[in-house]
């Protein structure tokens, strides 16, 4: 092997082991997405069951229902669409309805129901989730005097 040929094999080498992380990092951020959706999205969004996405939107007054255990199923709207969700664990303290919220989890196959692995509620009288609110004002949705995002 020539000294030229040596030296093509190292930039070769040095260049597939660059692919190769660069291809291994886009798959585990890939994995790791979480794309937000409001409720009035979804129908247009064509989802494929179990795919990881955040819903946003406002829990529905009236919808909250504690089962039995930690499990509780409450509606998020965003008042064009409504999605039922059930969720396992102890929900945030100032998780209440008609506020602001966003689950992250999947639906299941055959099932219009949302499971959360994770809400996030807000955390003072004036904040509401950006993603939320700017997904609720295009749509139109009188926010309350909550327009003051942080």
């Amino acid at each position: 092997m020539t000294r030229k040929q040596k030296r093509l094999a190292i930039i070769g080498g040095g260049v597939s082991f660059l692919m190769a992380a660069v291809f291994l990092v886009m798959f585990a951020f890939s994995q790791a997405v979480a794309y937000f959706y409001v409720p009035g999205d979804l129908a247009k969004a064509g989802l494929a069951p179990g795919t990881r996405i955040r819903l946003g939107g406002l829990v529905e007054s009236g919808s909250l229902k504690r089962g039995g255990g930690r499990t509780v199923t409450f509606n998020v709207t965003d008042t064009l669409g409504t999605v039922p969700v059930t969720y396992t664990g102890i929900l945030p303290d100032l998780f209440r309805e008609g506020q602001g919220v966003v689950a992250e989890g999947a639906f299941l196959a055959d099932s219009p129901v949302f499971v959360a692995d994770t809400v996030l509620a807000k955390h003072d009288e004036t904040y509401m989730p950006k993603d939320v609110a700017d997904r609720l004002k295009a749509q139109g949705v009188a926010l309350g005097g909550k327009e003051n995002i942080q």
